[in-house]
């Protein structure tokens, strides 16, 4: 599959569902929800995910678009770090937890994975160019 808008990339997809996952379990806690500076911390930082995603895409350069998925990527390390946080001060049950972490982690290794595909890409494309010049300058 082609991927011609951010929509279409399965990690934003994930860190769409991610987002709403983690506005469900502020919402669902009262505690969570009256934390007002932890909870938009957690709740930025998970939408965070998904908007360096579609504002590297919209860069058209994969250098840069690298650049904004290892920065989605730590926003998804930050949000791990905030779910034990948020066990810890009891706004989670264990169970509530490994489903946000198991998300969380879905997304890190989706993201990850392009990154990989996106740097071999790059490689793949230098090859090539060095391909050509060899090919130009023989006798």
């Amino acid at each position: 599959m082609k991927i011609e808008r951010f929509e279409d990339i399965k990690a934003w997809q994930e860190a769409r569902v991610l987002v709403k996952m983690i506005y469900n379990a502020v919402e669902s806690n009262k505690e969570f929800g009256s934390d007002y500076k932890f909870r938009e911390q957690i709740q930025r930082a998970a939408v965070s995910i998904m908007s360096n995603i579609a504002e590297g895409f919209s860069r058209r350069s994969t250098k840069e678009f690298t650049q904004f998925l290892f920065i989605a990527k730590g926003s998804a390390a930050e949000v791990q770090s905030q779910l034990y946080a948020a066990l810890d001060q009891g706004y989670l049950t264990q169970e509530k937890f490994n489903e946000l972490y198991s998300k969380s982690e879905e997304v890190a290794r989706l993201i990850s994975g392009f990154i990989q595909y996106l740097l071999g890409k790059d490689k793949s494309k230098e090859l090539n160019k060095l391909n050509k010049l060899k090919e130009l300058n023989k006798p």
